[in-house]
């Protein structure tokens, strides 16, 4: 029997067959593929799309000795570390389309108006700080929100995935930072339906998801101006009622609307309308646009001036991880191959309260100028003095190790590797322990995308 759900499957005659008609898919450009395959042969090959390439030497076994590997790594690890993870509040706030103004390709923003955003500039000087490199450019949020809750890459998967619908779905249960806290909430001021959050937080195992229309209230519910989406202070203040509504500590995902897309006339009183300037973004519609975001960008940047410093009033250690997930879709997207790791380089930092810095969390770690969205789960234990478990040893030596890992911005399927200087690196030019250190995150992460999840019944690697 021949049917179109074996079209990508190399052991499937019909797979043979497709090559023989010089079918070449690329499950990361649908319109790139129909235009190389044509839309029947397209159409096949999207039916069923491959999720990650096995291992060659994935097996129950294997996985149980990269495991115990990473076991003895995280003890190693753990003789330098004083505090316990789950001791900790941890803030991860993904901030909708968060990126630096003036950090767009060839934007110029004139020296008379405000920076947009002046007090996080000057934080990222004292505090852990930099780029983080997107699978994204104007949308995909959910593909960054599973990569910084999992510490999985996008850039590992064999083709473009959406692993919210994709992959955890395959698993009752789906290890993520939360598993580590007695508890663990999601608030978010929109929709809750989107990314199928409401069953994968449930799959996560977090105690409480918020949302408009939730069980849960969204409080202080504000907008700004004609914008429709409620404000980054509307969120922050639901983060502040929930840091506070927890004796011990607890792990908080808090993602932010208002600087969704599209942007338009929102704000009454927008002094960066006249005083942008730049050849991408040289048409009219395109300026406004562009002036609206940086204006949003402002309001942003003191919502987060008041969060911080409500922060720095509580005393329990709390440490806010603050990322853009993506750039908005201002510069058309032809733009991507000249600035390909431009346009996907957003921002972000780690920040301590002031009672976690007095608790043994560190101001700031050895700063990468950029990393990968993966990464900031070691880079939250390492910040803030944390034990490690197995999982978090080997992402720890992932971050540590590695150059940045993303998705290849070229469109074609795989990963690349960028170095501190945002230039891509050749995995042959990876040493022999480099290779070997891959391959181990490869074979976890294939483990609990397309394998038997083998490493969730082993006591002691995820949690």
């Amino acid at each position: 029997m021949i049917t179109p759900l074996w079209f990508n499957d190399e052991n499937s005659p019909i797979y043979y067959i497709s090559k023989g008609f010089d079918n070449n898919p690329n499950f990361r450009n649908p319109p790139d593929s129909t235009g190389a395959n044509g839309s029947i042969l397209t159409f096949l090959d999207f039916i069923k799309v491959p999720i990650m390439d096995k291992p060659a030497n994935y097996s129950e076994s294997v996985v149980k000795q990269v495991v115990q590997k990473y076991k003895r790594e995280a003890t190693t690890i753990n003789k330098t570390r004083k505090n316990k993870l789950s001791d900790q509040t941890i803030v991860f706030n993904l901030s909708e389309s968060f990126v630096d103004p003036k950090e767009f390709p060839t934007v110029k923003i004139s020296n008379s108006v405000r920076d947009p955003m002046k007090y996080i500039r000057k934080l990222m000087t004292t505090t852990t700080a930099g780029h983080m490199l997107s699978a994204g450019y104007g949308g995909g949020t959910g593909n960054m929100e599973y990569e910084s809750l999992t510490g999985f890459n996008m850039g590992t998967f064999s083709t473009a995935v959406t692993p919210y619908t994709q992959i955890t779905s395959r698993y009752n249960f789906y290890p993520t930072i939360g598993m580590n806290f007695k508890y663990s909430s999601a608030l978010h001021p929109f929709n809750g339906t989107f990314y199928g959050r409401i069953d994968n937080y449930r799959r996560f195992r977090f105690n409480k998801f918020a949302y408009l229309g939730s069980k849960y209230k969204i409080y202080d519910q504000k907008t700004i101006g004609s914008n429709p989406y409620l404000s980054d202070e509307t969120a922050y203040q639901n983060g502040i009622r929930q840091i506070k509504s927890q004796k011990d500590g607890q792990f908080i995902n808090l993602i932010s609307m208002q600087n969704h897309m599209p942007y338009g006339d929102y704000y009454s009183s927008n002094e960066y309308q006249d005083n942008v300037s730049g050849s991408l973004i040289a048409d009219e519609n395109t300026k406004n646009s562009f002036a609206s975001y940086t204006k949003g960008v402002e309001y942003t940047d003191k919502a987060v001036k008041k969060f911080i410093k409500q922060i720095d009033e509580i005393d329990k250690p709390i440490t806010l991880v603050f990322y853009g997930d993506h750039y908005p879709a201002i510069i058309d997207q032809s733009q991507l191959a000249k600035y390909p790791v431009k346009l996907h380089a957003t921002t972000y930092f780690i920040y301590s309260n002031k009672y976690a810095r007095e608790h043994g969390a560190k101001s700031k770690i050895k700063p990468d100028k950029y990393i990968s969205t993966s990464s900031f789960i070691p880079m939250a234990l390492d910040q803030t003095n944390s034990k490690v478990t197995a999982y978090q040893a080997l992402l720890t030596r992932i971050y540590k190790e590695l150059p940045a890992i993303t998705i290849n911005y070229s469109g074609d399927d795989g990963f690349e590797l960028v170095d501190q200087n945002g230039k891509k690196v050749s995995e042959n030019k990876l040493t022999k322990k480099q290779k070997e250190l891959l391959k181990d995150y490869q074979l976890i992460q294939y483990d609990m995308s397309a394998g038997k999840g083998y490493s969730l019944d082993i006591k002691g690697f995820y949690k």
